[in-house]
């Protein structure tokens, strides 16, 4: 029996809100904490810090929102194509029938999915040359400030500065940054490029970077996995140490360092040397050199007494010198006269071999005359070619212009006759020769060529004839196309 309108239903009443509330009520008890496993797609940062995405697989659609204090605990950064395993809750939002994840942990799907995100952004990074091992520089021996960039309450900072006060105390420069989780890896990013801009007056700039980080998984390491941590180490001008993680450890800022050192406190012992050590080789150098010194001189004086005993004596040397001095004295006293004299005949003897100006100046006359002489004949060659050639010019001048008159005149009769032809092949396609065998042009108003299927009472149409044309308006009775296949003996009036 169908109840009528008046009769009361016993299936209770909702209201919207009420029939929402219990929705919403029902979705978060049941589903307070689910692992859904997706790929990232349509990720959004908003300005407030939220984070809106979607996960999806081939057969559904989940939308999901991680708040901004849960987004600055995530251990990756999330990015569009990612596959991961997100944990959190599922909601209601009752203002548009939607349901959607809130998101408190996230993680990529598996290890062979993170390691293979990691071997694509290597080769890439690589294709570009960032790891050439032509762009790393040498490691000073003795930095004098040494810049760190690491957590400044972890274990990593402590062991570092103990093992520097251990080996060799310098000075060093802590710049403080988080090693995990969101905006980890823009803050080891600002820190290389914070100490690479020091100015030269005020703080001073170091000599070494070592950026450093404990051990932990691949996901708590991720953040030095990221490109703008690795082109901040590759751009840097200062020499850098990266120790991220255990030995077994490797991230991609490993291959853009100058260096890598297996552990933190391995890369306080790559930066500077043992000081016992240094001054001990020092001293071991020093002892060395003035042994070697003092056999040098030892050496030396035996060989001075063994040279000594070969030389003359003194006075002997002296005495004989003495002796040879006055004879040289006593010969340049006779020397000079008789080399006067000498000089004095040469000079007679070239006199003599002089020929005098007078003679001279004759002579080039002569050249001078002979020359001129020479040029004139020379010039009135050269006239007469010139002018035997420009009268071979104008001969031929001359004979190209006869040849030219008649060319021109064949020119002309040729285009002529091209002309003439092309003129008649013109005629033979114009419409008017069909008109000439009886055949007329109908036209419309604006001049356009017209069917029997345009015709239509009153219009205005034009009839070109070969004798000339007149204007006409198609009538009541114009004739209509028939349809093919029918015959039709009557013929409607044009006009």
């Amino acid at each position: 029996m169908i109840p009528t309108m008046n009769e009361r239903s016993n299936v209770p009443e909702f209201s919207v809100a009420e029939l929402s509330g219990a929705l919403k009520r029902t979705v978060e008890e049941t589903f307070a904490h689910v692992r859904v496993r997706g790929e990232i797609s349509g990720f959004k940062r908003h300005s407030s810090g939220h984070l809106y995405f979607a996960l999806k697989d081939a057969d559904a659609v989940l939308d999901a929102v991680c708040w901004r204090g849960q987004a600055g605990r995530l251990a990756m950064a999330p990015e569009d194509g990612m596959e991961v395993i997100a944990t959190g809750r599922l909601t209601t939002y009752p203002g548009r029938s939607k349901y959607q994840m809130v998101v408190e942990r996230m993680e990529l799907a598996g290890q062979g999915a993170l390691l293979k995100l990691l071997e694509d952004r290597r080769r890439k990074l690589a294709a570009e040359g960032l790891f050439e091992q032509a762009r790393k520089k040498p490691i000073p021996f003795l930095p004098a400030v040494i810049g760190i960039v690491t957590s400044p309450t972890g274990a990593v900072i402590r062991d570092i500065l103990h093992r520097l006060a251990d080996r060799f105390p310098r000075r060093v420069l802590l710049w403080p940054v988080a090693v995990q989780g969101d905006g980890a890896a823009e803050q080891v990013a600002r820190a290389i490029q914070g100490f690479n801009t020091f100015p030269q007056d005020g703080v001073p700039r170091p000599d070494l970077l070592i950026v450093a980080r404990g051990g932990g998984s691949v996901e708590d390491l991720w953040a030095f996995n990221e490109e703008v941590v690795v082109r901040a180490a590759a751009e840097s001008r200062i020499p850098l140490i990266s120790a991220v993680g255990h030995e077994t450890d490797t991230t991609l800022i490993d291959f853009a360092s100058d260096l890598r050192a297996p552990t933190p406190t391995a890369a306080a012992e790559m930066a500077v040397p043992v000081r016992a050590e240094l001054v001990a080789t020092v001293a071991d150098c020093t002892a060395r050199l003035v042994g070697a010194m003092a056999r040098g001189l030892e050496e030396r004086r035996i060989r001075v007494q063994h040279l000594s005993r070969a030389l003359p004596n003194p006075r002997r040397v002296i005495d004989d010198a003495r002796l040879k001095l006055d004879d040289r004295a006593e010969r340049l006293g006779l020397a000079l006269p008789n080399l006067l004299h000498r000089r004095q005949a040469d000079l007679d003897k070239l006199s003599g071999q002089l020929r005098h100006p007078r003679e001279l100046l004759a002579a080039k006359a002569h050249q001078l005359d002979s020359l001129s002489t020479r040029l004139g004949h020379a010039l009135k060659s050269a006239l007469q070619a010139e002018k035997a050639r420009q009268d071979r010019l104008a001969l031929k001048l001359e004979q190209v212009g006869q040849r030219l008159a008649p060319s021109m005149t064949r020119l002309l009769a040729e285009q002529a006759r091209r002309l003439d032809a092309s003129a008649k092949l013109l005629e033979s396609y114009s419409y008017k020769n069909v008109l000439d065998r009886g055949f007329a042009v109908v036209r419309d108003g604006d001049g356009k060529l017209v069917s029997a299927a345009d015709a239509q009472t009153g219009a205005a149409w034009s009839i070109e004839f070969k004798d000339g044309k007149t204007d006409v308006v198609v009538g009541h009775g114009a004739a209509k196309p028939k349809a093919k296949g029918k015959d039709d003996v009557r013929q409607g009036s044009l006009l």
